[in-house]
């Protein structure tokens, strides 16, 4: 393909984008009780089913019943409520348009790729895609249920109350699923840079010790509520993801991508 081709490709490429984006961005929009009642502010109060599960989940352990809990938020700006409306009918059109968004990457970036990294690709943009949504619902069910029970009733003083803004909740909504979503990319980038014969498994064993480490200091910065059981909540998946990466990660990936080149060579 020419350098014009392939620009002509992009732009097919973009406007198929931002055309699928539109489109949703105006159905969750229209969806304003059913996002905002129904998902995204549903955590506020007691009825989360989550909460309802953590209370039973209590009662068949006999322990006591989670307090009682719920958070009203203020608007103090006279735009905040539309622009929020739109931020989030943006970012939802985003995560739900994320598979096809990465298959028309994958349409663009395939042809310049060679045989054995167009497999690798296709299994890591699959891969991509349903792991991000498994992050982002870790992250709505667990890490920001947590989070908000924590700091939405901590007081320094019982005369100082809690007066939580719109924009404040949305952002730390946000902020702590997508950051979810993105974590939970980590076997996805591994595979893919372990097919291309970057990282191995022997490697990623021997660092192993560290990721203990690091996946702890990932969880304290994506849980500000800084109580040892959340974030051992958020640590131990995070972990976990590290584990998987190590079993998805060839322990010959080196010797098996150069004996594939030189065949494709000789051929």
């Amino acid at each position: 393909m020419t350098f014009w081709e392939h620009l002509d490709e992009l732009r097919k490429v973009i406007f198929r984008s931002f055309a699928v984006l539109i489109v949703l961005m105006v159905v969750f929009f229209l969806c304003k009780e059913i996002v905002f009642d129904g998902v995204v502010l549903a955590p506020l109060t007691d009825d989360f089913f989550v909460y309802r599960w953590l209370n039973d989940l209590l009662a068949l352990m006999g322990l006591p019943a989670l307090k009682p809990f719920a958070v009203t938020l203020v608007n103090i700006d006279l735009a905040a409520q539309f622009f929020t409306h739109v931020r989030m009918a943006f970012w939802l059109a985003v995560i739900i348009a994320l598979p096809f968004l990465l298959y028309q990457i994958w349409l663009f970036v395939r042809p310049a790729l060679y045989d054995r990294e167009k497999k690798a690709a296709e299994a890591a943009f699959s891969m991509a895609s349903l792991l991000f949504y498994v992050g982002l619902a870790v992250g709505y069910v667990i890490v920001f249920p947590l989070t908000l029970r924590f700091l939405g009733t901590y007081q320094v003083s019982e005369s100082v109350a809690n007066q939580i803004s719109l924009g404040s909740y949305i952002g730390m909504f946000l902020k702590m699923n997508l950051i979810m979503g993105v974590v939970f990319e980590l076997p996805a980038l591994a595979y893919m840079l372990s097919r291309i014969g970057i990282i191995n498994r022997q490697m990623l064993r021997r660092f192993r010790k560290y990721a203990v480490v690091i996946a702890l200091a990932v969880s304290a910065i994506i849980t500000p509520s800084g109580d040892a059981f959340t974030m051992i909540v958020v640590a131990l998946p995070i972990y976990m993801l590290y584990e998987v990466s190590i079993r998805l990660c060839s322990s010959e990936t080196r010797r098996e991508d150069l004996a594939e080149t030189q065949t494709t060579d000789i051929q």
